[in-house]
């Protein structure tokens, strides 16, 4: 019964992926941004939403064990990242080999890769520094966690003001095809993009909820601890809209995007 879970809102998680990232690139286009801003900025905030309110849920909503909570969430935070920069760019790797051959390569738009892995690496470094300021040593903790926030407002804000000299350069976001409601005979506008947008949203974050809380289910019968569960095993269900997003953009050629999908959610 679990595995047949698993197979389900796989299938779910699939649908919501095609959906939201035809919403997505249809809203990008309509505001004129870059392929950088639509995949590492809104694809990113929108499919990091599971792995995001795993270590929320299991510090201020888990068990009745303290310890196992934050064990849950600390995991949870470490290898959300690491399965991206790793597992995750691997299979799009495999995707651009099945699509492309041998000969085929992967061409993202280069400064916002950049800019996007040396957010990470420095985010991620202040990140493994806080695990080991003691708990008492609240200022430090606090000081970091408030560093953090301004570090993601600085890369936002850094990613969008280099968004119109993209545009001009030829890297705006396109969409290719039409807006699946504008088939049932809905208008192409804001709203209707929006709507499509927070459709596939919800179906996402259902689809990711319904994943991981089969994967929790099998990892207790399999007899595995929470800290490995939420390391090794949590990510990969959370990174799911991720992996499924950056591969069906690789599929259209749209290398930024299914890049920026990534690294802006590692970031």
């Amino acid at each position: 019964m679990i595995f047949l879970q698993l197979f389900f809102m796989l299938i779910v998680i699939l649908i919501a992926a095609e959906v939201f990232t035809n919403a997505l690139e249809h809203l990008g286009e309509r505001l004129g941004i870059s392929e950088g801003v639509t995949g590492s900025i809104f694809a990113a905030v929108g499919t990091a939403l599971p792995e995001t309110s795993v270590p929320l849920l299991a510090v201020f909503a888990g068990t009745a064990n303290m310890a196992t909570n934050h064990e849950i969430g600390e995991g949870a935070i470490l290898g959300a990242p690491l399965m991206l920069a790793t597992l995750s760019l691997f299979l799009m790797a495999m995707s651009v080999l099945k699509s492309r051959k041998l000969t085929g390569h992967l061409r993202p738009e280069r400064t916002g890769l950049s800019r996007d892995l040396d957010y990470f690496i420095f985010a991620f470094t202040l990140a493994a520094v806080a695990l080991y300021v003691p708990h008492e040593e609240a200022y430090a903790r606090n000081a970091i966690g408030i560093g953090m926030v301004l570090i993601y407002v600085v890369y936002v804000w850094q990613t969008i003001s280099a968004s119109k000299a993209l545009v001009e350069d030829g890297h705006a976001t396109e969409a290719e095809s039409d807006m699946f409601l504008c088939r049932i005979g809905l208008p192409n506008n804001l709203q209707v993009i929006l709507v499509q947008l927070l459709l596939g949203l919800i179906l996402l974050l259902a689809g990711a909820k319904g994943f991981i809380n089969g994967v929790e289910e099998a990892a207790q019968i399999l007899g595995i601890s929470a800290l490995m569960l939420s390391l090794l095993i949590i990510p990969i269900a959370t990174e799911l809209p991720e992996k499924v997003n950056s591969i069906l953009w690789i599929r259209k050629g749209k290398d930024t995007l299914a890049f920026g999908n990534i690294t802006g959610a590692m970031v």
